[in-house]
């Protein structure tokens, strides 16, 4: 048996772990920059508030409803989400964290021990709330992809209490006849509409399609998915998430800038986190893309590129900012108020299979990376990176409703009054 443990609106849960005041308030949370709406709590979902709007346009209508807004605090949010985790993992030998607010068990030979996997899941809920406050759905089912089916059903469908089961034919079939193929884990809207052109419309459709026929018509992915849904585990945790093809750093400004060296240093930040991340699935990456624009509503739009080769593939971080420094004279253009800027790591291909070339030797250090790695893992990332990262801090993003610090800052400390 597997099971999905998913905290409910994460970001907007989070903020209320530390502020009982607005435990019983509708709570938005917004992303980089305050851009737009990303997370809305259970009591912010009545009031329609559209996920992932731009915030300016709902600006009145969060102010109309006395909504607390708050900005993306990833400080706070990743501290509370390695405790929820950690709480979890108690319930199983087997865990596998899957995102920052998704974690999987997989239960082999439990069968004796847990009569009950219903009041199980309560069990899990309850214990995750006394110790983090923070509110989660459990869905239980004998493939990951089932499991991801019934914890659907435990948030989202009437009828259920935050914890469901597919144990079983009826209980399989009465949950995935609920459901839209779009909800299906690895479906996604855009194949969905595909299904939909073919007459599958929820889960169940999906689950009676011969899983030979539906690899033809479009992959392997969606083959595994049918026999999933029928109860066939194909999925291993290596399969769930796949190594990505492309990796990117982007973000917008705080406000624009046109200084050369605000421009080169919130680059060489992106290519320092490009770098982690190549390092992290055990990639190199043959082309690196690094581009910076102006806004696209601007009457003078204007956006800079450029792609990178390198003569051997690397992820070292080292490698990556030289390359950004040698082209950046064919980014940055004077007079131009940037607002945007990123890098790209493109043609990825794995450590263990580089061939070395005889006549281009490769210039990374893998042994200072491990250490960088080491280091930043340890004690935070940031706390070890290139100087050249830090040259100018004025590109930074907006974060006007950014909530305290509660658990990695000294003076953000929650304080408790007591009175006679």
């Amino acid at each position: 048996m597997y099971a999905l443990v998913d905290a409910v609106a994460f970001y907007a849960s989070a903020e209320k772990v530390f502020d009982p005041a607005i435990r019983s308030k509708p709570v938005v949370v917004l992303t980089n920059n305050d851009g737009c709406v990303c997370a809305v709590c259970p009591i912010a979902r009545h009031l329609n508030i559209p996920k992932f709007g731009p915030y300016f346009k709902v600006k009145h209508l969060l102010e109309k409803n006395n909504v607390v807004v708050r900005s993306s605090n990833y400080e706070l949010y990743a501290d509370l989400s390695a405790k929820m985790m950690n709480v979890i993992g108690r319930f199983c030998d087997t865990q596998h964290i899957y995102s920052i607010d998704e974690s999987f068990l997989h239960f082999n030979g439990y069968m004796p021990l847990i009569k009950n996997w219903h009041e199980y899941g309560h069990t899990i809920r309850r214990t995750v709330w006394r110790e983090t406050k923070l509110p989660v759905g459990v869905g239980f089912g004998p493939t990951p992809t089932l499991a991801k089916a019934a914890n659907h059903a435990a948030k989202k469908l009437s009828g259920f209490d935050g914890v469901a089961v597919i144990d079983n034919e009826p209980s399989r079939q009465a949950i995935l006849q609920r459901m839209s193929c779009a909800d299906v884990w690895g479906i996604g809207k855009r194949l969905a509409k595909k299904l939909n052109i073919m007459n599958i419309h929820t889960a169940w459709d999906l689950a009676q399609q011969n899983p030979k026929t539906m690899r033809r018509a479009f992959s392997v992915v969606v083959e595994r998915t049918v026999s999933e849904l029928n109860g066939v585990a194909c999925l291993t945790w290596d399969d769930v998430r796949q190594d990505k093809r492309e990796i990117y750093s982007t973000r917008s400004f705080g406000e624009r800038i046109s200084e050369p060296t605000a421009l080169k240093t919130a680059l060489i930040n992106h290519v320092t986190t490009v770098a982690s991340k190549l390092r992290a699935q055990r990639s190199l990456a043959k082309q690196l893309y690094i581009f910076a624009a102006t806004g696209k509503h601007e009457d003078r739009y204007c956006k800079k590129s450029f792609i990178y080769k390198f003569a051997t593939p690397t992820n070292d971080t080292c490698v990556m900012a030289n390359a950004v420094s040698e082209v950046f004279a064919h980014i940055y253009q004077p007079g131009v108020r940037f607002y945007k800027c990123g890098v790209g790591a493109l043609e990825l291909t794995p450590v263990q299979y580089q061939q070395n070339d005889l006549f281009n030797q490769s210039a990374d250090n893998p042994k200072l990376m491990q250490c960088l790695d080491t280091i930043n893992n340890r004690y935070g990332k940031g706390i070890l990176t290139l100087a050249s990262s830090k040259l100018n801090q004025g590109w930074h993003m907006n974060r006007d409703h950014l909530s305290p610090q509660y658990t990695t800052r000294w003076h953000d400390i929650p304080k408790i009054y007591c009175y006679e």
